[in-house]
């Protein structure tokens, strides 16, 4: 798994900062924004924070590209609506040698990862096969169509792929751009970085999480799991490791904040 912070907002809690006392004065924007250096901004959006007031912080946004994860992964971060996705498209990019994401459970186990690596090479021989055989077929009936062969065949190549990938795994690795605004990203850190998210896609908001806390640490201080701030909201389904929870959460963002100065 590779993550890297592309872009976010200039001045971010500036920004949001700017945005809550535009609400409540006539002063105009430019003037607001003035007043409000890092030191001030971070203490009012920390007020805010503490009164539940999240709107505001809608107004800046965070993008990141994420490489080396599994179609697995994909399937749950795109239930995150409020966010924009651009994704590797496996219709047009033809994946003869497809990399893949391994469990470490599975690791662990020889016999698993014997089937596993069993199942991978078996998906790829069949997508390779599935994909010659389509290909040869839409080209046929292409040129009996009309085109020419350099066209037939560059239709056929897309036509037979997309076809093709039905049989690829979930395991098979992707690539994609991530933007969420902060209060998105917020949720989703409750949600992915609990326990009972699946270790995947929990790693990959740990790695968020570093990259976009030094930039604005009154935004995210607070952010990871819903029990970081307050009782576990799993209820029955705790997973009882508040403390060390919160321990993880603290020590992660004291070490992005260093790394990052």
């Amino acid at each position: 798994m590779k993550v890297t912070l592309i872009a976010h907002t200039p001045n971010p809690e500036q920004v949001v900062a700017a945005a809550a006392k535009l609400c409540y004065s006539d002063a105009e924007l430019q003037t607001l924004l003035d007043g409000l250096d890092q030191q001030k901004s971070r203490d009012f959006v920390r007020k805010l924070a503490s009164l539940g007031h999240e709107s505001p912080t809608e107004h800046v946004s965070f993008t990141f590209g994420i490489e080396g994860v599994s179609r697995a992964l994909l399937a749950q971060i795109t239930r995150h609506r409020i966010a924009s996705f651009s994704v590797q498209s496996q219709r047009y990019v033809r994946l003869n040698e497809f990399e893949f994401v391994t469990p470490e459970m599975v690791e662990q186990d020889q016999q698993s990862q014997e089937a596993f690596s069993e199942a991978m090479e078996q998906a790829g021989e069949q997508y390779r096969r599935i994909a010659a055989v389509l290909k040869d077929g839409h080209i046929r009936r292409l040129m009996k169509e009309g085109l020419d062969e350099k066209t037939a065949t560059r239709q056929a190549e897309k036509m037979a792929i997309e076809d093709a990938r039905f049989v690829l795994p979930n395991a098979c690795t992707t690539k994609m751009m991530v933007t969420m605004n902060a209060r998105s990203l917020n949720n989703f850190f409750r949600h992915r970085c609990c326990q009972r998210a699946q270790w995947e896609i929990r790693n990959l908001a740990d790695e968020m999480l570093r990259l976009v806390y030094p930039i604005a640490p009154s935004l995210f201080e607070n952010s990871g799991p819903g029990c970081v701030k307050g009782p576990c909201p799993e209820g029955a389904m705790s997973c009882g490791k508040v403390s060390q929870m919160r321990e993880k959460y603290a020590a992660l963002k004291k070490e992005a904040h260093s790394w990052e100065n």
